[in-house]
């Protein structure tokens, strides 16, 4: 007999024990309708629930085969309720899923899963922006995932949810800190700045800063301490829409020329109330670690280093090998520092509902998760999201109002120990003394424990709001207006109290520093819009103008103090000693920009898109600010052509292609102005100002042309889906830095550089139904994309800075290196090319050798099974890419381990060996070998990979004795696991100094009721 237990008291507790048979549950089974009872039985009642496979759907229309009078429609929770026979055919139907026919056989609960009919697909709509079209009739480049690939994802940061599942985006992790940041490539890097190349991200209609929010010295070894895209909460995403090519762009002018990611958050939906509880744990750990020397490799190294430099008695400063540390003792200090478990818990709670006039929707999220460090750090965040849609019973007025708040504390390490684990002595001693103190082993020992000791904390409260008025004032006439607003605050400290310092230099709390970082920033947005659209019949024309103001304030007070009378006054300045103002300033962005699009549809056939936008910033002098920017194009549905509109194979097909330019502004406040500082002098009791930055009239917008074709098709019933794409971007009129001659007194002026870059690439996208049952489903998302970044023109190259930097015709993100010949068997000493045979080996005349670190291609496959109540999803990103290898830079035989492949060194003439030989330091010509083979092409190695990225198994438990209860049961991983050659830790990462990307596993149970 079945017992299930369920009691709500502020929290849910469910408790199932099954004992004799299963919870009463039977597949959907297709079955002949010719075949019929003929003995008359009774009407009794059959409920059910009917959901997508996760979520319920609400809508779904139930008859009975050849009763037409007998019909009902499932609630909000996904609910129905009808009476039948036994031998009755129920019939489940719902746009955009195939309609299922399932028999009765006597059952009294029969739950259902639609499949959906990828047919319609084409008819769903896709976000552009400022208006939607149909996937069928958009001619511009746009990818999307939805909520149901982002649930899926045990993540913090909208960026994780994106990686791997969009063609022509590249996304890579910046640390495994919690609450780090990614970075984001769309379509390849435009500008020869790197913070030039962000995307322009719009959440419910509101641009969103991606600018780093702290100062870049109040965080030490950590890249970024909180992630500014952390303020976007994955569990309130509904989509999230990529703009990719000048068609899709252009309408947002200078903001968009890499690329504009559009979110869309949940909204309600009529129905009755909803409540959704959620909660999921689980733990994280690196990824992998880096293969090093044991005791016993170590120090042989270290022998052969002292025995090839000529010392046979070890100096006193040598610990690891003169005795003074046991020379038995094996510790592996990546185990020991990095090897920790990070603990991840996440709960949230929703209530949605709503009549046909008026919906809302209400969420609440807290989030925490620990480090795998040693040592009480944790990443917090809480968010609420409310949600409101309403519309006047004439459907002529609408409203909508959405808004968010973030509130993150995060707590983290001042200095990232991951280099140190892999750098520390094998036989270092343990990092505890027998009475639990910290051990520094007499003063030989910098125990990392006690770097732990100095933290930065970064605490974050952000908001953002949008309301969206629209008002119907003629039947093919519409007003809009789009309001928002967004208010962020920072605030972060890094603490380094004297006691990370060994006690046995008795320094005091006067040697306490403390660095203090306020950070707020301010930005509102009014959009006025009219559309016109009129449907003629055989075609269509849909008009679109409106016009943007924007205003963005931002503030930053960055101090500094030294001198504490105690360490638990530290985080307040006022107890400081000494104290200084590094930075204080005020910043305001002002923003505007006349919009307008012409779309013409005729007879669904030949599509033709116009966008253009007036821009106006006032980060650019007078004559300068404003610049226009515009877009066409075309899409010629083929499929519908008379000849093909029959076809048993082709179901689909479309040919489209733009062309446009767009802009990028992206330089940072007042860079075009004299610009001056606080020089701390006091001259006759006035505090001077120096000069450090030159004003330049001419300054002004980079400009991205941007072109594409490509073309769609679907065959068999869009069963099987391609989609491939081609595409041409150049950007010029570069925002950079021109160096000056130092009599200036500067080292360059911000200009447009007349250099052009270019980004062109291939794009493809597959989508299959592979098998597809009453109670099985089989579906594959496969992308790939391949990238060639070129450097176009540079007049002027050879002669400046930049000239070591980068070569025409090459990708700009290239490293020019020494050609490596490889170890000398007779000196055992790396060697390099002379290329210019002048018996010198010199940067300026030697490295020639050019290695691309741009990925050469990157994509993703998923899979997706459905199998009743089940459902498994995963997907497998890869990447084929060089990168640098792990390198401690310092020669082998240093007090430093190594890779274990070193064990490998040359040893005597005629050893054909890839390592050289060992040093302690002492050997010049050894030490100069070594720094020529570190700037040369030998560390750049494979960094290809294929990565488990995510994977999700659900199983949506039937609980027969409450009506209207839905329970989802859950485990979730992310980069669990990786294949690849490289050798230097986690190939994704760039960074090989920090604490690599976590592997996570969580499980969770979602209640809906």
């Amino acid at each position: 007999m079945n017992n299930f237990s369920f009691s709500m008291g502020g929290r849910a507790f469910c408790f199932l024990f099954l004992t004799g048979t299963m919870l009463s549950f039977s597949p959907v089974q297709a079955t002949n309708p010719l075949r019929q009872s003929t003995i008359p039985t009774q009407q009794h009642q059959i409920q059910g629930t009917v959901t997508d496979g996760v979520n319920p759907l609400a809508g779904v229309s139930i008859s009975i085969q050849g009763k037409s009078n007998i019909a009902t429609v499932t609630d909000y929770s996904g609910y129905y309720s009808l009476s039948a026979s036994p031998e009755d055919i129920l019939i489940f139907r719902y746009i955009g899923y195939q309609t299922m026919q399932v028999s009765v056989q006597g059952r009294s609960t029969i739950n259902i899963s639609l499949l959906e009919n990828t047919t319609k697909l084409q008819e769903v709509k896709i976000n552009a922006g400022y208006y939607s079209v149909k996937n069928s009739e958009r001619t511009g480049s746009i990818s999307k995932i939805t909520a149901k690939d982002i649930e899926k994802q045990p993540v913090t940061n909208v960026l994780a949810t994106m990686q791997g599942r969009m063609a022509g985006v590249d996304i890579t992790q910046d640390t495994g800190t919690p609450g780090s940041g990614f970075q984001i490539k769309i379509r390849g890097l435009n500008s020869l700045r790197q913070e030039g190349n962000d995307p322009l991200y719009i959440i419910d209609g509101v641009p969103y800063s991606s600018e780093i929010i702290g100062y870049s010295n109040t965080s030490s070894g950590i890249p970024t301490p909180t992630s500014p895209l952390n303020s976007i909460n994955p569990n309130d995403i509904e989509s999230v829409e990529v703009l990719k090519d000048a068609d899709a762009t252009a309408i947002y002018g200078s903001r968009g020329a890499n690329g504009v990611v559009l979110i869309t958050t949940k909204k309600g939906k009529a129905g009755k109330t909803n409540v959704t509880v959620s909660a999921s744990s689980g733990i994280g750990k690196v990824t992998k670690m880096i293969d090093l020397m044991n005791t016993q490799q170590y120090l042989e190294m270290r022998r052969q280093g002292f025995a090839n430099d000529g010392i046979t008695t070890y100096p006193d400063w040598a610990y690891d090998i003169n005795g003074t540390w046991d020379q038995n003792s094996d510790t592996d200090w990546q185990k020991e520092l990095l090897g920790g478990t990070s603990v991840i818990t996440n709960m949230q709670a929703s209530v949605s509902g709503g009549s046909d006039l008026t919906q809302y929707l209400i969420s609440g999220t807290y989030h925490t998760e620990t480090t795998v460090l040693p040592g009480d750090f944790e990443y917090d965040k809480a968010a609420v999201h409310f949600s409101m849609n309403h519309s006047s019973e004439d459907k002529k007025f609408k409203l909508t109002f959405s808004t968010g708040y973030t509130s993150q504390d995060n707590v983290q390490p001042e200095t990232d120990i991951s280099r140190t684990a892999r750098n520390l002595a094998p036989n270092a001693p343990p990092l505890y003394a027998p009475d639990g103190s910290l051990n520094f082993e007499n003063s030989t020992f910098r125990n990392p424990l006690a770097a732990l000791r100095a933290i930065t904390t970064a605490k974050t409260n952000d908001l953002v709001a949008n309301t969206v008025l629209s008002y119907q004032i003629a039947p093919s006439w519409e007003i809009k207006a789009n309001l928002g607003f967004t208010d962020l605050k920072n605030t972060e400290q890094r603490l380094l109290p004297s006691t990370m310092y060994d006690p046995a230099y008795q320094i005091g709390s006067s040697y306490s520093s403390l660095f203090s970082n306020n950070t707020d920033r301010q930005s509102w947005i009014v959009e006025p819009q009219l559309r016109w659209n009129h449907d003629f019949g055989i075609s269509k024309i849909d008009i679109l103008v409106g016009g943007t103001a924007q205003q963005q304030t931002s503030s930053r007070l960055y101090q500094f103090g030294l001198g504490f009378a105690s360490n638990s006054l530290i985080t307040d300045l006022a107890s400081a000693t000494q104290k200084s103002i590094y930075v204080s300033d005020e910043t305001l962005y002002k923003y505007q920009a006349f919009f307008g699009r012409i779309n013409y549809n005729w007879d669904q056939k030949y599509i033709v898109n116009l966008t253009g936008r007036r821009d106006g910033s006032s980060r650019f002098g007078p004559g300068k600010q404003f610049a226009t920017f515009g877009a066409v194009g075309a899409a010629w549905l083929f499929s519908k052509e008379s000849f093909l509109k029959e076809s048993t194979v082709l179901s689909f097909g479309k040919l489209r292609a733009s062309y446009g330019s767009s802009g990028s502004d992206q330089i940072g406040d007042y860079q075009y102005l004299d610009t001056y500082s606080s020089s701390g002098l006091n001259y006759n009791g006035m505090i001077g100002l120096d000069p450090t930055r030159l004003y330049n009239p001419d300054f002004s917008w980079e400009t991205n042309q941007k072109l594409e074709a490509a073309i769609e098709v679907g065959f068999f019933e869009d069963h099987l889906f391609f989609t491939a794409a081609w595409y041409r971007n150049r950007s010029s009129n570069q925002l950079v830095g021109i160096p000056l001659p130092g009599t200036t007194g500067f080292s360059s002026i911000n200009a447009n550089l007349n250099a052009t870059v270019q980004n062109s690439g291939l794009e493809f996208t597959l989508r299959t139904i592979n098998l597809e049952k009453n109670n099985f489903k089989w579906s594959t998302n496969f992308n790939i994309s391949a990238s060639n970044n070129k450097l176009l023109s540079f007049p002027g190259l050879e002669g400046s800075t930049y000239s070591n930097k980068y070569v025409i015709g090459e990708s700009t993100s290239i490293v020019k290196t020494y050609q490596f010949k490889g170890v000398n068997p007779q000196t055992g000493l790396y060697e390099v090319e002379d290329v210019n045979n002048d018996g010198m080996i010199t940067s300026l005349g030697d490295k020639k050798t050019v290695m691309d670190l741009t990925p050469e291609y990157f994509g993703g496959l998923e899979n997706q099974f459905q199998y009743k109540n089940w459902q498994l999803d995963f997907l497998f990103q890869f990447v084929k890419q060089q990168n640098y290898d792990y390198n401690p830079n310092v020669p082998g035989g240093s007090f430093f381990n190594q890779h274990s492949d070193m064990t490998n060194a040359w040893q005597q003439p005629g050893d054909q060996v890839p390592f050289q030989m060992n040093t302690t330091g002492e050997n010049g010509d050894a030490v100069n070998a070594y720094y020529n083979y570190l700037d040369s092409n030998a560390p750049i190695v494979d960094a290809s990979y294929i990565r488990l990225k995510n994977i999700a198994l659900s199983y949506d438990l039937p609980l027969q004795a409450f009506t209207g209860i839905h329970c989802k049961l859950s485990l979730l991983g992310q980069n669990v696991l990786t294949f690849t050659p490289y050798k230097g830790g986690d190939p994704e990462f760039k960074y090989t100094a920090y604490l690599p990307p976590l592997k996570i596993v969580t499980a969770g149970v979602q209640l809906t009721f």
